[in-house]
């Protein structure tokens, strides 16, 4: 018999009195946030290039290294370089120098728009430098002519002084607008599911630009400089880590270190331009390292407020070591300026003097500044928009999805299969965990009397400060269990401890309890991090910047919720009292996902019971590239070999792969549904909080 909703508010209820009276104060759900963030953080960077004491070493890593990189653009594999169909619409004839407006498509539809500044009255070819836009917003009404219009001075001043210069606009603010903003503004938590991050697409872009430039007479392909700032100073460190084409480098307010980022929180003032997916969990001064021994000047001001001052000097420590390695210190420069985050002449001189010393072998002081002349209809590359543009769509289908699904041609081929499943979801999704094999540590707080059986609530200990409640109810002949139903609590299903039981913590006494518990079953219920006790108090702004910094730690916030109910199960089911019973895990909605991709590393999970499981990865939590790996069809498929799943409430094709294979390999475990409203739920109260963006 399961315990009814009113049954199990009164069993938690008395836990949670306990807790308050009795218990010492657990660490705040604030407080271990933060500490795990710092205490992740520190570990990604002590990790990240003090492996690489000798050149040979980071040369012999560098090629895998630009590799995983370009997978957490989305770039691995390299898109097909599909012809860029270049179209010049105008062109601006001044007396010093020539300025074409242009665009071409760096994949099929996927339209760049630019201007190309040119010297008028020399010989090329010339050093050239591509300039990679950040987030100005140049528009009359509706109409965006793109942010190359507000950077348009510098490649006036380059044109000027014997350069070519090729202004990029970005998908964000281009003339096309597509978006940067997916997590950041938009909900869309996909993103991360499929790995795809719009840095991806501008450093494609970026690439693309450099073969335009290939095809031009007039631009010297030996001496290439990159430059931007803010956005642009990042798309400049993706660009060039990954395309040596790119030979002097100024990235301008564009990078800083992981610390600022993610425990100083920063990531609050960037869109989701400004980051890779990061699978591999790097800190950012390894980017930056890739461009060794190129000349790199890393610029900055020092009070801008998103790209803090010593991160910035923190990161350039860590990349003056690689140069070491190489002899090359002085190919490396740090320029701060005083200034905010502006596009200052102190940051725009001497990034003039750093392309002349190395892109011209010149050191003549700078004479003139960078001004704009140009209104801003005359730098526009289009009139009207192609119909097959998809620039607003790309993140569409830029990551391409996992195919569907096929029948395994026999029981050997699916045994390979779900290997290789199991060991890619560790590799690409899943690679944060700590061990899973280290023992859960349960401390227990109280063990309360009851009619019936008894009533315990354990602190369960998973690393750092993470201290998570655990609470259990064993019937009170422990010799009579047959079964174990372990419930994972969610925002909605039957508990929001903070909200229902904020006054029982309180209390000082046990409430009244009903026994009609049955003596055979064991009920245990616990609350991954953020949940119940260890909530952290924010709103929704507040609440998609500490998912976004997950992300930014190789992680997200549901894939470390799997951990945690991995350990919670493994810790429940080694009590000596449950050695040999069976176990239940049930979950609703959300956290339905989680339960089935915690049961992939649990054989302790004989059974799921799984209500309103979303249909897919894209209406699901996110995980880490999971969508471009696999499908959410293939997992249940791989926990069905494995034990029943019983379907409350779920859309019936979910489940039919899965069936399928089954069938096909003459499984004798099966999937069961139930639609009725007693499906034997704790459930709370329905809301659309899960409803896909």
């Amino acid at each position: 018999m399961t315990p009814s909703l009113s049954l199990t508010t009164m069993i938690l209820a008395s836990v949670l009195c306990g807790w308050g009276a009795l218990a010492a104060a657990p660490p705040t759900g604030q407080s271990i946030l933060d500490g795990y963030f710092a205490h992740r953080t520190a570990e990604i960077r002590s990790g990240n290039l003090a492996p690489y004491r000798s050149l040979k070493a980071w040369q012999s890593a560098r090629p895998r290294l630009q590799t995983e990189l370009r997978e957490m653009l989305g770039l691995a594999p390299w898109p097909e370089k599909t012809p860029l169909d270049p179209v010049i619409t105008g062109q601006i004839d001044e007396e010093d120098i020539r300025v074409e407006t242009l665009h071409f498509q760096s994949l099929p539809g996927l339209y760049v728009t630019a201007n190309l500044y040119l010297p008028k009255h020399q010989a090329g070819p010339f050093p050239t430098i591509l300039y990679v836009c950040g987030h100005a917003l140049v528009k009359d009404g509706d109409r965006s002519f793109g942010n190359k219009v507000a950077y348009q001075h510098h490649g006036i001043w380059y044109a000027q002084n014997g350069y070519a210069c090729l202004i990029i606009d970005t998908i964000h603010r281009g003339e096309i607008e597509g978006i940067h903003h997916g997590t950041y503004r938009y909900g869309m938590w996909w993103w991360n599911s499929r790995g795809y991050t719009p840095a991806g697409v501008e450093t494609w872009n970026s690439i693309r630009a450099l073969d335009y430039l290939a095809t031009r007479s007039e631009v010297d392909m030996d001496r290439i400089g990159i430059t931007g700032r803010s956005g642009g100073g990042v798309y400049s460190w993706w660009a060039a880590a990954l395309d040596e084409r790119i030979r002097v480098a100024v990235p301008v307010a564009g990078i800083t270190d992981l610390h600022n980022q993610v425990v100083d929180g920063i990531v609050e003032g960037h869109c989701d331009c400004m980051f890779m997916v990061n699978t591999y969990r790097w800190d950012y001064s390894k980017v930056a390292a890739l461009l060794a021994p190129r000349p790199l000047l890393i610029a900055n001001s020092d009070k801008d407020p998103i790209f803090p001052l010593d991160g910035v000097v923190r990161l350039h420590s860590e990349v003056k070591k690689i140069y070491g390695l190489y002899q090359s210190e002085d190919h490396l420069g740090l320029l701060i300026t005083e200034g905010p985050h502006r596009d200052t002449q102190a940051l725009r001189l001497p990034t003039f003097r750093w392309f002349n010393r190395f892109l011209k072998g010149s050191q003549a002081p700078i004479e003139s500044a960078a001004v704009k002349r140009f209104p801003n209809t005359a730098l526009a590359s289009f009139e009207s928009f192609p119909e097959d543009a998809i620039n607003t769509t790309i993140h569409e289908s830029f990551v391409p999805q996992a195919p569907v699904p096929t029948l395994p041609n026999s029981a050997n081929h699916w045994r390979s299969l779900k290997l290789k499943w199991l060991q890619t979801l560790r590799e690409k999704t899943f690679r944060s965990w700590p061990t899973l094999e280290e023992r859960p540590r349960l401390q227990q707080v109280i063990d309360r009397p009851i009619d019936g059986g008894s009533l315990q609530h354990f602190g369960l200990t998973l690393h750092q400060r993470v201290r998570l409640p655990l609470y259990l109810y064993v019937p009170k002949r422990v010799d009579q269990v047959e079964q174990i139903i372990i419930e994972i609590l969610d925002e909605t299903s039957g508990l929001s401890f903070h909200e229902k039981f904020k006054d029982a913590l309180q209390e000082q006494s046990t409430r009244p309890l009903e026994a009609d518990l049955t003596p055979s079953i064991a009920y245990a219920w616990f609350a991954p991090r953020g949940i119940g006790p260890s909530a952290w108090p924010s709103d929704d702004w507040h609440h998609t910047q500490i998912r976004r910094r997950f992300m930014l730690i190789g992680e997200t916030l549901d894939s470390i919720r799997v951990f945690d109910i991995i350990k919670a199960v493994q810790a429940t089911t080694t009590l000596p009292r449950f050695g040999r019973v069976k176990a239940i895990l049930r979950a609703h909605r959300h956290m339905a996902v989680n339960a089935l991709y915690a049961s992939l590393f649990l054989p302790q999970a004989g059974a799921l019971e799984l209500f309103e499981l979303p249909k897919n990865h894209r209406q699901g939590p996110d995980y880490l590239n999971v969508s471009r790996l696999g499908s959410l069809p293939w997992t249940i498929a791989a926990s069905l070999e494995d034990r029943p799943i019983k379907l409350i409430r779920t859309a019936p094709h979910v489940a039919v792969f899965a069936e399928s294979v089954a069938t096909h390999l003459k499984w004798s475990t099966t999937i069961s549904r139930e639609d009725a409203s007693n499906a034997g739920s704790n459930e709370g109260p329905r809301t659309d909080e899960h409803r896909a963006p």
